[in-house]
């Protein structure tokens, strides 16, 4: 009984009172028509009150005796077959409206419990956001009289509502203390630039001001990661249509590496913030540049389309990464085990704040070791197909999905799904581009 749901278990109170009432009400029948019915039904032979025998009628007292016998037996009988018919015909008709009292049960069970599967609704859409705090503005709002129900529904409203201040609270207090501080640090860099500039200066005072300018532009980018990060977690509403071939070739162009960065970019349209993207493009290609081996090493960059998404593929060459430390990749301020180690100069936002733009703008992310040596990741985006034209998915050599192996895969969470729905996969086999030369 206890697995059962509880509307299976409230259609069993129901039809299980209305048979059980049902049965008590057919057997107090049965006794009072069992009572009330005579022995007999008045019928009885006196053999002094027989006519005289004559030639054409002969009667004996003993027959007389066996017909009075003989009706007796028939009215019992009749008797019998009275009760066994009230009790077949009553049980026949109870079984039928004790079926129709289950239905009946069923579906006043399912509208009764209609409130608690809304509530449900709403904490599972908040529940299944890919961001913390993303969804509570969702309200249940339920109508109805002032019952449990009702008060249920409307405390959670309420929790839901403190929990959504509190968040903004925390965003907003993120938001300003990172433009608060960037005042000093400018103000910070000017005098720096200032003192170490300045005619006749000694050569410790320049050093000392070198030193402490990387340490304020350090700093500074700090503070800009932590301001990216928390406008980023905001779902990104103003939207413009946009090319991730042209983000990515302008991002590439602009990369300060002396690494070959093979690129090979199909159009990807998408929509979204185009500063927000940018930042996404290019934290992807400064850590695969950043964390990469001293020599030989290469980066891979791919856009396309396939299956309704648009498509941003960046791998590298670099230190083996272990299957278990991808995902805390992705989270702020953590960084890989060698990293802290060896002391690193990274913040640990950079992959956070990708994947919090891909969130925003509707899209997902996903990071697996590359064999060898380094990291792939693969941003997903919802494609937006120019206005007035029909979607071309055409043909995307680099972005040929082959099938997955089953079980978990790197990135994977319990309870989480990837690739979404529809997604496809994007191996890193498939990444290479003979006959290119590098930019």
């Amino acid at each position: 009984m206890k697995r059962l749901t509880i509307r299976a278990r409230l259609t069993f109170v129901y039809g299980g009172l209305f048979l059980l009432a049902g049965v008590v009400l057919l057997a107090v029948t049965y006794v009072l028509v069992e009572q009330r019915m005579p022995g007999t039904f008045g019928v009885a032979f006196n053999a002094s009150r027989l006519p005289e025998p004559g030639p054409d009628r002969v009667i004996s007292p003993s027959d007389a005796e066996q017909l009075r016998i003989f009706a007796r037996q028939v009215q019992d009988e009749a008797r019998q077959n009275a009760l066994e018919t009230l009790l077949t015909q009553g049980g026949i008709a109870l079984a039928l409206v004790s079926a129709t009292a289950f239905a009946f049960g069923w579906l006043i069970a399912g509208r009764a419990l209609q409130p608690l599967h809304q509530i449900t609704g709403t904490a599972r859409r908040i529940a299944g956001a890919d961001t913390a705090g993303r969804g509570l503005h969702e309200r249940i709002a339920l109508d109805g009289p002032r019952d449990e129900v009702k008060e249920l529904a409307d405390t959670f409203d309420l929790m839901l509502e403190r929990l959504d201040q509190s968040f903004d609270g925390q965003r907003r207090f993120v938001a300003n203390a990172s433009h608060e501080l960037r005042t000093p640090l400018a103000v910070n860099r000017s005098l720096l630039e200032l003192a170490i500039t300045r005619p006749g200066a000694p050569v410790e005072l320049t050093q000392l001001g070198e030193t402490l300018l990387a340490v304020n532009e350090r700093h500074e980018r700090l503070i800009d990661g932590l301001l990216t990060l928390a406008d980023s977690e905001q779902q990104v509403v103003d939207r413009t249509p946009l090319d991730l071939r042209e983000v990515v070739g302008h991002v590439a162009e602009q990369l300060r590496t002396e690494l070959p960065v093979h690129r090979q970019l199909e159009p990807a349209r998408t929509a979204g913030d185009p500063v927000l993207l940018e930042r996404l493009t290019q934290n992807l290609l400064e850590n695969a540049v950043r964390h990469n081996v001293p020599a030989g090493g290469q980066v891979w960059v791919n856009t396309g389309t396939m299956q309704g998404w648009a498509i941003l593929v960046v791998a590298n060459t670099g230190p083996v990464v272990p299957g278990y430390e991808v995902e805390t990749m992705f989270q702020p301020f953590r960084r890989l085990r060698q990293e802290r180690v060896g002391g690193g100069r990274g913040f640990g936002l950079g992959l956070s704040i990708v994947r919090a733009v891909a969130t925003a703008h509707g899209g997902s992310v996903r990071a697996e070791p590359r064999h060898g040596g380094g990291l792939v990741v693969t941003v997903l985006l919802p494609v937006e197909s120019p206005i007035g034209a029909e979607p071309q998915p055409g043909p995307q050599r680099a972005l040929q999905p082959e099938p997955r192996p089953a079980g978990p895969q790197p990135g994977w969470q319990p309870g989480s799904q990837w690739p979404p729905v529809t997604a496809p996969h994007v191996p890193y086999s498939e990444l290479s581009t003979p006959g290119r030369s590098p930019s």
